[in-house]
């Protein structure tokens, strides 16, 4: 049994003080007590910050860990993608595991618990399936070209906790979407909204729109109008949807979205992703004007420098910490399906501690100097 306390716990969606947190050795919580003076308890481990349950990253893309600085900064969206699959055979096997075990180790000793990870092949499933971290890992559909998804089916059932999903709403013929979505028992996970040129590809205008051409790609789900209007017409309304990026979502779009689903859409925020590729922003404060759920995710170490969630809280601005904390553990874990044992320090569950070092607790802000770690 572990007795653990800190200057601030967050604990029933506030920060709390002298709060005492029971852990047996199994990691589950079987005490949160609150003690008038933590000098006079016995066997107490103080540590100087706020105590927080595990995080959760929402999005990521461990595989591509072995892309880190090969691609350069500011190539833009559709420069991006072009680059990607320019650069992803410049490396050999055993780079890529290296690099998505590295990526692994931080992420738990930072203090992430689980992840929604997206992938495309099978390579670094054996880091997930070993690692103390919970991977949600979801084969994504991608390609206008492609014309089934019985590969990606098949890897799906070589794991656990492993399902697929559509990439996008501009990556994908309109059969091979819906025929993604159905193929989902878990989370579904889309791309959304995250450049112009999707929105322009919907007008036949953009650089998307003019790559397609010169590959010679039709797209015949362009009579949706928007990509809003093609998640609403091909996802039924009883679904778990995390919508990645969110860019260039306006009110319309969010109300529509806030409507359409019966269980909140969580909308996952990648800010340093944003910035590395175009320099764009995600629209926290529309998103928060229309209680949207939000949840934080790292992207890719191919558009990041790090996979930290501290360092993508503190890009979405001066947000209350509370809130912030929220959205990369409890929406997290609710995004998932996950909620019943993560992404809170409850009784019963079993979230991981961790410890937010380097904060304002006068103001309860980020600063530049914070940074988490694990406890346990």
């Amino acid at each position: 049994m572990r007795k653990i306390a800190a200057h601030y716990a967050l604990v029933g969606g506030e920060l709390r003080r002298n709060i005492l947190i029971s852990v047996d050795d199994n990691r589950q919580i079987v005490a949160i007590d609150e003690v008038a003076s933590l000098d006079s308890c016995a066997s107490v481990e103080f540590f100087p910050g706020i105590l927080i349950p595990g995080m959760v990253n929402a999005h990521c893309h461990l595989e591509l860990a072995y892309l880190r600085g090969a691609i350069a900064e500011g190539s833009g969206f559709a420069g991006f993608a072009r680059a990607i699959g320019a650069v992803r055979n410049n490396f050999t096997k055993d780079e890529r595991l290296h690099a998505a075990s590295v990526a692994d180790s931080a992420m738990w000793e930072q203090g992430v618990e689980a992840v929604i990870d997206i992938a495309n092949d099978e390579l670094v499933m054996p880091i997930k399936e070993r690692s103390n971290i919970e991977y949600l890992t979801l084969f994504e559909v991608f390609g206008l070209t492609t014309q089934n998804i019985d590969n990606h089916k098949e890897m799906a059932s070589r794991w656990t906790q492993s399902s697929v999903t559509p990439h996008s709403t501009y990556s994908l013929q309109d059969n091979i979407f819906r025929s993604a979505v159905e193929a989902n028992n878990s989370t579904l996970s889309v791309h959304f909204l995250e450049s112009r040129d999707e929105l322009e590809l919907y007008h036949n205008e953009g650089s998307l729109h003019q790559w397609y051409n010169k590959m010679g790609w039709e797209c015949d789900f362009l009579h949706y109008t928007t990509p809003t209007e093609r998640i609403i017409k091909s996802i039924a309304r009883d679904r778990r949807v995390v919508l990645v990026h969110g860019c260039e979502a306006t009110a319309t779009d969010i109300e529509h979205i806030n409507n359409h689903f019966l269980t909140p859409a969580t909308w996952a925020l990648c800010p340093e992703s944003n910035r590395y590729i175009s320099g764009s922003k995600p629209p926290v404060e529309l998103l928060r004007s229309k209680g949207a759920k939000i949840a934080i995710g790292t992207d890719s170490l191919a558009s990041a420098r790090e996979l930290s969630m501290v360092e993508n809280m503190r890009l979405l601005g001066d947000i209350p910490l509370v809130e912030l904390l929220t959205w990369a553990t409890a929406n997290g874990a609710e995004a998932m399906g996950l909620d019943a044992k993560l992404g809170s320090i409850e009784v019963g569950k079993t979230p991981g501690i961790v410890l937010l070092e380097g904060c304002d607790l006068h103001n309860l802000r980020l600063t530049s100097d914070s940074r988490t770690r694990r406890i346990l």
